[in-house]
Formats: C-alpha cells, structure tokens, sequence
C-alpha cells in the first residue's frame, strides 16, 4: 500500500455538492459500492490518478446489500453513475473546482465545474466543462479509445472555456483524467 495515498470516502457524496443534491449524492454512492463491490474489492483498495494528476486515492465505501444489487442490476448504468460520483470527489479533492450544475443534453458534457466558495453572482465567468466516463473492465487502450472520443465529443464547445475528461475504470481502479 502506497502511505502517500489520501482517502476518498465515497458515501461523502451523501452531503451532496453545489449541484448534486444529498439524495443525488447518496444514489451515486451505492452505484459506486455496486461497482467496487462488483470487483470484490475490499476497504481500502487504492485508486490510481493519472493523465493531468498523478495521485492514489484508498477508497472507502458503504456495505452493499442484497436490495441495492438488485436496484443497480444495469451494469452500463450504474458504471456511469458509479464514474460520476468518483469524478466529483476526485475533481473536489485535486483542482480549485466542484459541481455547479449539470448541462443540458447535446453539449458534448455532462456537468459546469465552477471555483469552489464562489459566491455565484456570475456562476460561469470561471467555468470549466466536465465530461465523465465509466468502464467497469478494460485495459489501458480501452481506456485510451474512450478518451480520444470524449475529447471529440466536447470539442463542439471548444473555445471560450477549459474542459476536464475523467475516465474511471473499476477492474483495476483507475480514472485517468485529460485538461482540454
């Protein structure tokens, strides 16, 4: 085990974010757990960071119960919403950003990163665009493939502001994540 590593503790998520509501946060969580649980990962295991961080992560997670692997028995599904919860508290823990709302279908992303502790009077003046992506078993070209087209799906909203790609992958617990 790497001492270096931090702690991402997953059901954190339940708090909620600027743009993720407690509830919202607590679905994403147990999709996380599904995915982890899925692995027959235990506490602790570390997630790698790389691409524009290099970091290693311990996870800790809820119990998954019999209930919530029925409910998240989707598994494309939930390895979307098991990305997005590990997107949002690695983006938390390693840039100045966090959630602030979700963007329309047909953007070419998922959600606005705006500066943490803004107060919001003009919520996208520092905007970053957020594209996420989940793979429940792949390898590193896999993983290279789904970056190369999330890159060219954010790329109709080039221009005036950043965007951050995060590809997490469960089977050997990785988000490798690219700056636009």
């Amino acid at each position: 085990m790497n001492s270096n590593s931090k702690e991402l503790v997953i059901t954190k998520l339940e708090q909620g974010l600027p743009a993720i509501t407690p509830a919202f946060g607590a679905t994403l969580a147990e999709a996380c757990a599904v995915c982890l649980n899925n692995q027959g990962y235990i506490q602790g295991i570390e997630l790698t960071v790389k691409g524009e961080f290099t970091s290693v992560f311990k996870l800790y997670w809820q119990e998954v119960t019999d209930q919530m692997l029925r409910c998240w028995n989707d598994s494309e599904y939930t390895t979307e919403q098991a990305a997005y919860g590990i997107a949002f508290l690695i983006i938390q823990e390693l840039t100045d950003y966090t959630v602030i709302e979700r963007s329309r279908r047909g953007t070419g992303f998922d959600y606005w990163l705006g500066q943490k502790g803004d107060n919001n009077e003009l919520p996208f003046q520092n905007a970053v665009r957020l594209e996420v992506s989940g793979i429940r078993k792949g390898d590193d070209s896999r993983i290279k493939a789904r970056i190369k087209q999330k890159l060219e799906q954010v790329s109709p909203t080039d221009g005036t502001l950043p965007a951050y790609i995060v590809v997490v992958e469960f089977s050997n617990p990785l988000a490798f994540i690219v700056k636009k």
